[in-house]
């Protein structure tokens, strides 16, 4: 296989937001050249005699008679392709989102368009179910004339299995699924987080009842799933818990907040109790009110040998651990709003957060979940960025996040419902194109984003029919993945592989969206250009040799290349530089005929100048 410039081409015809509209069209044919000016002629006997004898170029003069040819006839102007990345049709309100959103692009004079179909169903897929449609499900979708199919296609992917595989990848990062050791999550244990994650999507469990779970059940790490948001943390202290229940479910960042304050809302966890079982690194959490079996009431974390932990210990005889300030008076807690709550002696302190927190009137809950799903479908939240909501960073829409939350309340916390609002709006089914203007927080248009890490590896997996195979440090049982899973589907953060480590997946330590890295960097290119990895994907892999070997033209060969990979057709550029390339075939096959087509080696180039094309990389 080799490097040619073919790569740079394909890649630059099929570059999504660098494509003009001048490139989208064929180029014209070029002017004939002017006529052969014919030699002189010896005048024919007659003219059945020129008739019967053409005039042949003569062996002893260079001016000796030639036929007279006609001028070459121009070719037909070639019909005018739609543009790639965007359709004819403007965007109009098809719902509030839309008639929220254009309220504030009609001041600044933007004109969006809508995605076109192909454009579309590659985007659909990949932003609800983390997955590349195949040739014949991108085909069936561009040539279904049904006015409504995009509405149905949304319905078909929130339903599909891989739903949950590739949302539950999502909350993994913000929940911090990942194997340390020789602390917090044990393998077996992040295995039941994520096992229990995938199931409340799968259910698809109301978001209150979903943080609520998480904040209050007790029971072991190996079993019950959801107490292990209180083991993945990187500080278990009640201060660092606090930060981490803000930051998860009100989208705070306390490292900004009075210290005051913070010890306030600390109270709450402070009788959160972790007690080791005769099993191996099992480990019960619990309301503890005697503080027999509390960090902050026992011992340090990492300070003790594993048969320490878990002795009783008189709160008398506590060790500091921080020098954050003291806790309010034992029974006082304080709400991040301010307000004092004496805590029952009878009741996990736990639950009495949980349900402030979850109440429709929260002024945090709501907001945070409803601008981190539109961040995730939209590029950016309606307050940049979703982790930092603070009094000093007002959302760029305030009637459209105020409308968000209101939907969410309404259906009783059911984010599919969000989901299918944002999807069918015509606002996420704007074309990614708008010229000069980038009126980003006012989503203009759909953004341009780099493809995760996961979704990346998993799409060239898919499409060269090859597997990839990871690994963790760890050496247990529970962290082998069979050979096959997508990366999408690996729960535990521990198990990796150089591709996810290269493309920035998210190391899951602080649970910020910016942990996780979509930025394209000049080591990315490179391993995806000259890697032997993905060239050995490409000639290898049965997924392409099926294609290029089954008995089409090179034409429909080319189509479902395109197919494929792009979710669309070629141009007719695209297929002229394409079926140029390559070195013509000579000699005959089997059969006795001509041969024709490309040699196996000259597909998979134009296949791995497509793989490294922006268009393939990239949301758009």
């Amino acid at each position: 296989m080799k490097t040619p410039c073919l790569f740079f081409l394909l890649a630059a015809m099929t570059a999504a937001g660098a494509v003009d509209d001048t490139a989208r069209k064929s180029t014209p044919a070029a002017a004939p050249p002017p006529a052969v000016k014919p030699a002189p002629q010896p005048t024919p006997a007659s003219p059945k005699a020129n008739a019967a004898k053409p005039p042949l170029l003569a062996t002893a003069s260079i001016t000796a008679a030639v036929p007279v040819l006609p001028p070459p006839q121009p070719k037909p102007e070639p019909k005018a392709e739609p543009p790639l990345y965007e359709s004819t049709s403007p965007v109009k309100p098809a719902g509030e989102i839309d008639r929220l959103v254009m309220a504030k692009l009609e001041p600044l004079g933007v004109k969006a368009v809508l995605c076109p179909d192909a454009v579309f169903v590659r985007r659909a897929f990949l932003d609800v179910i983390g997955t590349l449609p195949t040739a014949a499900e991108a085909r069936a979708f561009i040539e279904d004339p049904k006015p409504d199919k995009r509405r149905a296609l949304i319905e078909t992917l929130l339903q599909r299995d891989e739903f949950a595989v590739y949302w539950a990848m999502k909350w993994s990062d913000l929940l911090r699924i990942k194997a340390e050791f020789p602390i917090n999550l044990w393998p077996n244990a992040a295995q039941a987080y994520h096992r229990w994650v995938m199931t409340a999507i799968e259910d698809n469990m109301p978001y209150d009842q979903f943080a609520r779970d998480l904040l209050t059940s007790s029971g072991s790490n190996f079993r019950v799933g959801p107490v292990n948001f209180y083991r993945a943390m990187q500080n278990r202290e009640p201060e660092g818990i606090a930060s981490t229940v803000a930051l998860t479910f009100m989208g705070v960042r306390t490292d900004a907040w009075k210290p005051e304050k913070l010890a306030g809302m600390a109270r709450f966890f402070t009788q959160v109790g972790y007690k080791p079982t005769s099993e191996w690194k099992e480990e019960h959490v619990f309301w503890d009110p005697m503080g027999t079996h509390t960090l902050a009431g026992n011992i340090a974390p990492g300070k003790a040998s594993i048969e320490e932990i878990g002795k009783p210990a008189a709160p008398a005889q506590g060790v500091a651990t921080t020098d954050a300030p003291a806790l309010p008076a034992t029974g006082e807690a304080v709400f991040p709003d301010g307000k004092k709550i004496k805590l029952p002696e009878d009741r996990d302190p736990r639950e009495v957060f949980a349900e402030w927190l979850i109440t429709p009137k929260n002024p945090w809950f709501t907001r945070s979940i409803a601008n981190r799903v539109w961040s995730w479908f939209l590029g950016r939240g309606i307050i940049h960025a979703p982790d930092d909501l603070r009094e000093n960073n007002p959302p760029s829409n305030p009637e459209l996040l105020a409308y968000l939350e209101g939907e969410l309340v309404k259906s009783k916390y059911n984010l599919k419902h969000l989901y299918r609002l944002i999807l069918n709006s015509n606002t996420y089914q704007a074309s990614s194109l708008l010229g000069d203007t980038k009126p980003e927080a006012h989503f203009a248009r759909y953004p341009l984003r780099r493809l995760e890490a996961e979704l990346i590896i998993d799409a060239i997996n898919k499409i060269t029919g090859t597997t990839e195979l990871y690994t963790s440090a760890i050496p247990e049982p529970f962290t082998y993945i069979p050979q096959g899973e997508p990366a999408m589907s690996i729960g535990d953060g521990s198990i990796t592989s150089p591709f996810l480590a290269l493309f920035g997946r998210s190391a899951r330590a602080t649970g910020m969206e910016e942990e996780r890295s979509n930025k394209f960097i000049a080591p990315q290119w490179l391993h995806l250009l000259n890697s032997t990895q993905i060239q050995k994907k490409l000639e290898s892999g049965p997924g392409l040799r099926d294609i290029i070997n089954a008995r089409r033209t090179p034409q429909k060969t080319l189509d479902e290349l395109y197919l494929t990979i792009l979710s669309r057709l070629p141009t007719s550029a695209e297929v002229e530089l394409a079926l140029s390339y390559g070195e013509p075939r000579e000699g005959l096959n089997k059969v006795g005929k001509p041969r024709t087509g490309k040699r196996t080696e000259e597909w998979n180039d134009i296949a791995w100048a497509l793989l490294n094309s922006s268009e393939f990389l990239f949301r758009h």
